[in-house]
């Protein structure tokens, strides 16, 4: 069997070296695709490969159609929007994510990031402390529980909306459930983003929904940059002098975030998987999946 790993924004050398060991024992070849710049390389490289492990590369029907032999695609993370899951149907293709590989990484740089922002991005100007602050999780899965375990540490008040997530799970980790997505904001000082770009969320977060925020208020978004309706959010900071957005996917509006000076803050790069400790969590985790799959048949963790 040959495992193509096909990233234009490649693994730690670590991660490569840890799915590698996975996949020599069980007997299967790697190929490497690193730092690639045009499609036209993945679509060469993938001709005749039994599975495909890909970051945020993006995999649609073009690629499987090139894809003759491919039986399998695992995204190493937990986000799976850059996979079109009705092609790799049509192909016969499973598709996995996997899920809570890159949690703690991500939930890390949500925490880091706060800080940045109530001290006032270390402008050497009195902000204030995270301790007492209401916190609003916006979906409950690993990532918003690993921000949740890590914001209760620091003594801040936590509470969560997920309608696919049982309240008494959320009540179970220590955070208070609330009914809407709205109630969330209207309780909160802070919210942080942690919802998949689907027909039903791209654009959701809008002026009206940030706009429940307390004053002095904190959208974070380590999720996905579609969720965010940018020039409403724009319109909102321009009335809204109190509060802030902080993100680690650089908005498409960037420029005009931009003039929010003291309010505005984004990573050049979205930077939530990048820890060594991710890179390789994940990067082994889909190999395993793939081992597991095409030898035993096992699919715990396809999305399509």
């Amino acid at each position: 069997m040959k495992v193509l790993v096909a990233t234009a924004k490649p693994f730690a050398p670590v991660a490569i070296e840890g799915l590698k060991k996975v996949l020599d024992n069980a007997g299967y070849e790697l190929v490497l695709l690193e730092k690639y710049t045009e499609k036209a390389e993945l679509l060469s490289a993938v001709a005749d490969v039994d599975a495909l492990i890909v970051r945020s590369d993006k995999v649609d029907a073009e690629v499987f159609d090139a894809a003759k032999n491919l039986k399998i695609v695992v995204r190493a993370g937990a986000g799976y929007d850059n996979i079109d899951l009705a092609a790799a149907t049509a192909h016969n293709v499973v598709a996995m994510n996997t899920p809570g590989q890159n949690a703690n990484a991500v939930a890390e740089l949500v925490i880091g990031l706060l800080i940045f922002a109530v001290r006032n991005f270390y402008n050497g100007k009195s902000g204030s402390e995270l301790m007492g602050k209401k916190l609003g999780i916006l979906a409950f899965g690993n990532v918003g529980r690993s921000v949740a375990r890590i914001a209760k540490g620091l003594g801040m008040e936590v509470y969560a909306y997920d309608a696919f997530c049982p309240a008494e799970v959320i009540t179970s980790a220590g955070v208070t459930p609330v009914a809407s997505r709205d109630a969330l904001f209207e309780t909160c000082d802070i919210v942080s983003l942690h919802i998949p770009a689907t027909p039903d969320t791209v654009k959701s977060i809008n002026a009206d929904v940030v706009g429940k925020l307390r004053k002095g208020g904190i959208l974070i978004n380590t999720a996905r940059k579609e969720v965010i309706d940018e020039q409403s959010l724009i319109s909102l900071l321009t009335q809204r002098e109190d509060l802030k957005y902080i993100t680690d996917i650089m908005p498409d509006a960037n420029a005009e975030f931009m003039a929010f000076e003291g309010r505005f803050f984004s990573t050049p790069k979205k930077m939530g998987a990048q820890t060594a400790e991710a890179n390789i969590n994940a990067g082994v985790a889909a190999a395993n999946q793939i081992v597991g799959f095409l030898r035993d048949g096992i699919t715990k963790f396809q999305v399509n």
